[in-house]
């Protein structure tokens, strides 16, 4: 028997750009540093402009135009509070997307953690939706694992881990030191951001007013 499309809501982590006042001319030249630094991680990446603190005669037109270009794909605006700017995001073709943390919203009910037993393999996403992710093994370079909470990883991290994909603050616990990139709720460090005295090291990773901040757990 043949079914029908359904649709069905889901959640996905997004990279967000803020806008800052910046001109469209330097946010596409941050972007395109930002994805020759980290093709793999950035090319064709969804994108998300947030238009809290943005001029009122921003370009989104050239801004859409210029992140295509980069090599990322534009999704739409969030946070728009400028009717002019929101009317002027439609006509560009960007979605207008309303943010996540109004106050009448339910929160999303907490799951049990996810448990992967297996090494994460190159090529592989994990992903752990509502909850924590406990990876008991190595996470190969190449490989990415992704948690709406915090990450923890009792083998060596050579991959990718992005902690708090919902936005909200979690941590990254992880045995041994040595990320392509690591994230909490949008901010993240490449590999050369991690200094050099926490590489190879038992680590912990946490957000503080949006600033990423990584401490040696020495533990014997």
């Amino acid at each position: 028997m043949s079914q029908t499309p359904d649709l069905k809501g889901s959640s996905f982590p997004l990279t967000v750009l803020h806008m800052h006042e910046h001109s469209t001319e330097s946010a596409i030249c941050y972007l395109d540093g930002k994805v020759a630094k980290a093709p793999a991680f950035f090319k064709s990446a969804p994108l998300v402009i947030n238009l809290s603190q943005a001029s009122s005669d921003l370009d989104l037109t050239l801004l859409k135009q210029g992140i295509i270009n980069v090599g990322m794909v534009p999704v739409g605006v969030t946070d728009c509070n400028d009717k002019q700017l929101e009317k002027r995001a439609r006509e560009a073709g960007l979605a207008v997307m309303t943010g996540t943390n109004r106050p009448d919203k339910a929160p999303e009910p907490i799951m049990p953690s996810k448990i992967v037993r297996n090494p994460v393999r190159s090529g592989q996403q994990i992903y752990a939706k509502n909850c924590d992710l406990i990876i008991l093994n190595h996470v190969s370079a190449g490989a990415e694992v992704i948690a709406d909470g915090s990450i923890h990883i009792y083998g060596t991290l050579r991959g990718r881990a992005l902690a708090g994909a919902s936005g909200q603050a979690a941590s990254i616990i992880c045995h041994n030191m040595q990320a392509e990139l690591v994230s909490i709720a949008g901010n993240y460090w490449l590999a050369e951001q991690i200094e050099s005295h926490h590489w190879g090291e038992q680590v912990i990773l946490s957000l503080t007013d949006q600033t990423l901040h990584c401490d040696l757990l020495n533990i014997k």
